[in-house]
């Protein structure tokens, strides 16, 4: 095993299952597991309470156990992407210090409610997955400032997207935007608006105003 003192990387081990001592480190503050095939993490990760960090990504998990909302000092990041997610338990809601989350490249057609309440988040990527709206709970989210959501289903943005006052970055590339609200005038710290390979959308003019103000609209 990697380790580095309360740094634990066993990355591309081919292990299949995760080790049974990897659960009692319970001194660790960082925890990477990514690609190694893995299909179930235990309920003991619940155990690890002073993780920052933890990478689960490019495995292929279906699901993940509810004793991951333990993980209350979770607050760097969150590493999820790649596998065969399509929910998430709702007692992750309860990581309301972590910061960044990927769950890109999964199978969500929902973004799942405890996202919106990890009130904590600074980015958030859910780029390539099936999602066909935003729920009006994205609002919580006050913190935000990057949101990835390149390659989903998305037709359109709820009007609470204006309440992410600290919002920098909206990337929706690939998607079948049709219409977005003018909500987006309310955004005073939007820097970025990122519409590359979206033709669909009848570009409105109050885009002119979003760019005079500094936020830099790609099409």
């Amino acid at each position: 095993m990697a380790s580095a003192g309360p740094h634990l990387s066993l990355w591309k081990q081919g292990l299949g299952a995760v080790p049974d001592e990897v659960w009692g480190r319970t001194e660790l503050r960082s925890l990477v597991l990514a690609d190694n095939g893995l299909t179930r993490i235990s309920g003991r990760v619940g155990a690890l309470r002073n993780l920052r960090m933890l990478d689960l990504g490019h495995n292929a998990l279906h699901d993940l156990p509810p004793e991951l909302g333990h993980l209350e000092g979770l607050s760097d990041f969150l590493y999820l992407h790649d596998n065969r997610l399509s929910a998430l338990p709702s007692t992750l809601g309860r990581l309301t210090s972590l910061r960044y989350l990927n769950i890109s490249d999964n199978a969500f057609e929902v973004l799942p409610e405890a996202v919106t309440e990890m009130s904590g988040l600074i980015e958030l990527r859910v780029t390539d997955n099936h999602l066909t709206h935003l729920p009006p709970s994205i609002a919580r989210l006050t913190r935000l400032r990057e949101l990835h959501l390149r390659n989903n289903r998305l037709t359109e943005l709820p009007a609470a997207i204006g309440e992410l006052l600290e919002l920098r970055q909206i990337d929706l590339r690939g998607n079948p935007v049709a219409r977005l609200p003018d909500a987006l005038l309310k955004l005073p710290r939007l820097e970025k608006l990122d519409l590359r390979w979206v033709t669909t959308l009848n570009t409105p003019a109050w885009f002119t105003e979003l760019e005079h103000r500094g936020c830099a609209v790609y099409l």
